[in-house]
């Protein structure tokens, strides 16, 4: 039996099932690229094909995947269901979500330590902090009753903070994208728009599936 591999809408292949253990071996093909056979009515990752194979492959999870420099394993992403960050990042008025990109950005600080995305989160949550203290003041004045003066520092402060949040999503997305298609190479892609648009909230619906699909690698691991 052979299969085709599709990966960014082009087709590779065909490959046998040794072909596919091969190269998923010396990373040329992804764990996360999608296969088919002619006999196969839908398209399937290519993990699942080589788990359910049932018989010897070269190893899927490579040691240069797993490990870090100094021979210690990379810690798991965090693994908050994006829809729970979600719900309460909207109870919060946003302030769980803020938290929570600081939680992320930490993580990848662990796994690539040249990355500045915690740098970049940290400036746009002070920030945002200077801000949201500005805004407050401008309620307590407005609930007193009193005319509230034009704050042109206040206003500087939310635009500085809009476009640092904007800078440490982006260096983020880089930082995760390298990582995760060097040091464990599953194939991870983000989107720029996505980013720009839901920025933590997405990485963590990526994330979320990652944690996921090394669990299912273990599982396979173990039962070899």
């Amino acid at each position: 039996m052979t299969y085709q591999v599709s990966r960014n809408g082009q087709m590779y292949g065909p490959y046998t099932l040794e072909d596919l253990q091969r190269y998923v071996g010396s990373g040329n093909v992804l764990l996360t690229d999608m296969a088919k056979s002619d006999t196969m009515p839908d398209w399937v990752p290519v993990a699942q094909i080589i788990g359910s194979a049932g018989v010897p492959a070269t190893p899927v999870y490579a040691a240069p995947a797993v490990y870090s420099q100094s021979g210690s394993t990379y810690p798991d992403p965090p693994n908050l269901n994006w829809v729970l960050e979600l719900l309460l990042g909207f109870l919060t008025c946003g302030l769980f979500v803020v938290v929570w990109n600081l939680v992320i950005a930490a993580w990848a600080n662990r796994v690539q330590p040249a990355s500045k995305a915690l740098m970049f989160y940290i400036i746009a949550t002070v920030l945002v902090v200077l801000h949201f203290g500005g805004s407050w003041g401008l309620v307590i004045a407005m609930s007193h009753h009193q005319q509230p003066h034009q704050n042109f520092v206040g206003g500087f402060i939310g635009i500085a903070a809009w476009v640092a949040r904007l800078i440490a999503r982006f260096t983020l997305r880089d930082t995760l994208e390298q990582h995760f298609n060097s040091a464990e190479p599953l194939g991870l892609r983000l989107s720029a728009v996505m980013t720009f648009f839901f920025g933590g909230i997405y990485f963590q619906y990526k994330l979320n599936e990652i944690n996921q699909l090394k669990q299912t690698l273990r599982y396979q691991n173990v039962a070899r």
